[in-house]
């Protein structure tokens, strides 16, 4: 069986990558916007590969895109000129202790992504995949140009959850919420 080719605008993220803002069950909107499958993917700037990988695969859709860029203007615009998906946790989020020392990139789809575990079987328990577990996040970038803006955009393909992780937004799981009380504690309710 021969392998597909290579698409240099796609990349498959490390085994370190958490996703947050998780919508992989269920399409939503997004500041009013069509319904969207979407998750953010954050990975340590440590991870030299997946950076790496990114922002190879933002070049060659800049590159592959350039008539869809260009549009009706004489040249294409630089990259510097146009939305860029890569984003520096550290300066857009520096409140938010989960994206410190680490890189991002918002990801949609119109379809319903595939969704497996580490042996790559199919995960149907939808509380399986939340924000905050680590998946290998399968990514396609491309160029757009849309009403006078322009750039480079990210699709979620896939996502392979490999370990739990830390809910993100605060939530707990009910074991950890209820963990060790007893009948006396009935006058906290409003905790």
């Amino acid at each position: 069986m021969s392998k597909s080719p290579v698409n240099p605008c796609k990349v498959i993220t490390g085994k370190d990558t958490r996703i947050s803002y998780a919508h992989v069950w269920e399409p939503a909107s997004i500041n009013g916007g069509n319904l969207k499958y979407s998750c953010c993917a954050v990975w340590p700037k440590a991870d030299d590969g997946t950076t790496r990988k990114v922002k190879a695969a933002i070049e060659a859709a800049y590159h592959e895109g350039e008539g869809k860029l260009k549009g009706n203007s004489k040249a294409v615009p630089p990259m510097s000129a146009i939305k860029l998906p890569l984003r520096d946790g550290d300066l857009e989020r520096p409140d938010d202790p989960a994206f410190a020392g680490m890189w991002f990139v918002n990801a949609n789809t119109d379809r319903a992504p595939g969704v497996v575990d580490a042996d790559c079987n199919p995960i149907l328990d939808r509380s399986e995949v939340y924000s905050g577990c680590y998946c290998r996040v399968s990514l396609t970038f491309y160029a757009f140009n849309s009403n006078g803006n322009r750039g480079i955009a990210c699709g979620l393909n896939n996502l392979q959850k490999v370990r739990d992780g830390e809910h993100l937004g605060g939530r707990v799981s009910a074991e950890e919420e209820f963990a060790g009380l007893d009948d006396d504690d009935d006058e906290d309710f409003l905790a």
